[in-house]
């Protein structure tokens, strides 16, 4: 039986379709700002953002004090507004190009998207990757178990099998991730890129003999298990290629140095930058060449307190450098790793290579374990992070789990962390928290191929910025403000005039204007 209170929520959330589905239907759980909550019937949507005609702009606002993508339309004007504060557009100053924004489909994730109604599945795919949505269009993959499973399992646990003629696909792939990944490509108007990384190898192949623990492959690179671990992920890519699902790209693996430096309770599998070097080099470089010669090679999946160390010692041999693509960062421990002596430098080092965060998430500290629901502070920690990411060369931001349950789960080693979206199986609702809007602030706005341009302040501000130009020559303004005060401002742009605008205390924007 539905309470009374679910009840008047559906009623809300039908009356509310009717008249175009916009408003988030908030729930404050006392946490600091609110969630939007969303169930079969309905749930608050940008919906698709057409372009202003020149002259005009529209912002985007998400705020502390509630708003979620609440949308303004402005009149550019020709001469200054006289705001003290004064953001200019340098259309010249050209940095890295985006790729895109995303999460994670782990089995967690499938899990907890399940176990709604088929509506209530179908509004949850949709805010993350249909037009109405935020766009999402990158999607991670676990190649077979990791934390967020409910158990450890690989695709080949036959001990010896070094042709992996045992090696198959498990239910969670084939029942839960693949329908799911093909359902959010449905729905996507355009491809969506996936990435797979694999947290451990089967115990047989490794000097521990566990998928837990710090344990790395036995022998050598070019060696059995080297060469075995190489094949292994071309069998993942052939037996999802089956499903018509393929891959942008695929990570050297999850975070080596868990499984390398640290004695963890999950499954890892240790590498140094030297055995990274070379099993790209000697294995999975020119396996994957010769069967998926599109497909690209992420390294690292790490920390990014780890460069530019990794990257140079990995790419500064010839033999791994011209099958490496990019570089993978995790956003964990970045309140230590300044971006400009770690991202910045190693994009100035070897700019060929693209870097990109493949992992991020909230309520993994102890001290501030799980699902928080309504956190601002979290959001403000999301946006944050993207955009200073942004500003030094990443081309894309990468979540975690794509939903969790209220305890940030399930885990079966019981690291709950938070998610953008929270499902309440039982109510057969889903809530959408404030960390979900910071990605939107992004993923909505910056399209594949939008390129970074500079902005300069006419005097000190608090306030944190991104510029970008899209492809076709519309210009996307985010800007953060995590400061306790509304700061009034004008926003320059030589191609057409004047904005004038103000940023709430704790809030994001994001501002969109043509400029042809």
């Amino acid at each position: 039986m539905r309470s009374p209170g679910l009840l008047l929520l559906l009623l809300i959330g039908s009356i509310a379709s009717q008249e175009g589905g916009d408003c988030c239907q908030a729930r404050n759980f006392g946490h600091g700002s609110v969630v939007c909550v969303c169930n079969a019937t309905y749930c608050d949507s940008p919906g698709a953002v057409k372009l202003p005609p020149v002259g005009q702009f529209l912002s985007f606002l998400s705020s502390k004090a509630g708003s979620r993508l609440e949308k303004r339309q402005g009149q550019v004007q020709e001469n200054s507004t006289g705001a003290a504060l004064r953001l200019s557009i340098v259309p010249y100053q050209h940095y890295q190009k985006i790729k895109g924004f995303g999460g994670a489909m782990t089995d967690a994730a499938a899990i907890n998207i399940l176990s709604l109604s088929a509506g209530a599945q179908d509004q949850l795919l949709r805010q993350y990757f249909a037009p109405e949505g935020i766009e999402y269009n990158m999607v991670r993959v676990p190649m077979a178990s990791c934390d967020f499973s409910t158990h450890l399992y690989t695709y080949t646990d036959t001990p010896g099998d070094y042709n992996l003629t045992s090696f198959t696909l498990e239910k969670e792939d084939t029942q839960m991730k693949i329908p799911l990944l093909q359902k959010a490509q449905a729905l996507s108007p355009r491809p969506l890129s996936l990435f797979a990384s694999a947290w451990s190898a089967p115990a047989w192949m490794k000097t521990n003999d566990a998928l837990t623990g710090k344990g790395s492959l036995k022998g050598q690179p070019g060696g059995p298990e080297y060469k075995t671990w190489a094949q292994y992920y071309i069998r993942f890519l052939e037996e999802y290629g089956k499903y018509n699902l393929s891959f942008w790209a695929v990570t050297t693996g999850n975070e080596p140095t868990a499984g390398e430096m640290t004695n963890y309770s999950f499954q890892a599998l240790g590498f140094t930058p030297k055995t990274q070097r070379d099993w790209v080099a000697k294995d999975i470089g020119p396996a994957l060449h010769r069967a998926f010669p599109e497909t690209r090679i992420i390294m690292l999946d790490d920390n990014r307190l780890l460069l530019p160390y990794w990257a140079k010692a990995v790419l500064s041999d010839i033999h791994a450098a011209r099958y490496i693509h990019g570089i993978g960062v995790h956003w964990y421990f970045d309140k230590f790793a300044p971006a400009d002596i770690t991202l910045s430098t190693t994009h100035h080092l070897y700019p060929e290579y693209f870097l990109i965060g493949t992992e991020a998430c909230a309520g993994w500290t102890p001290l501030d374990r799980g699902v928080t629901l309504g956190s601002w502070e979290r959001a403000e920690d999301y946006a944050h992070d993207i955009m200073e990411d942004l500003n030094n060369y990443v081309v894309g931001w990468t979540d975690w789990n794509l939903a969790l349950n209220p305890e940030g789960g399930p885990n079966w080693v019981k690291n709950f962390v938070d998610s953008t979206i929270i499902v309440d199986q039982k109510q057969d609702v889903f809530y959408k928290q404030p960390t979900f809007y910071s990605m939107a602030h992004y993923s909505k706005f910056l399209w594949e191929g939008s390129q970074r341009v500079g902005v300069s302040y006419s005097q000190r501000s608090s306030l944190e910025s991104s510029a970008f130009i899209r492809p076709d020559q519309s210009v996307v303004l985010v800007i953060l403000n995590r400061s306790e005060e509304d700061i009034p401002f004008e926003v320059w742009d030589p191609a057409v005039g004047f904005l004038s605008a103000s940023a709430p205390a704790h809030s994001i924007l994001t501002f969109l204007w043509a400029t042809v």
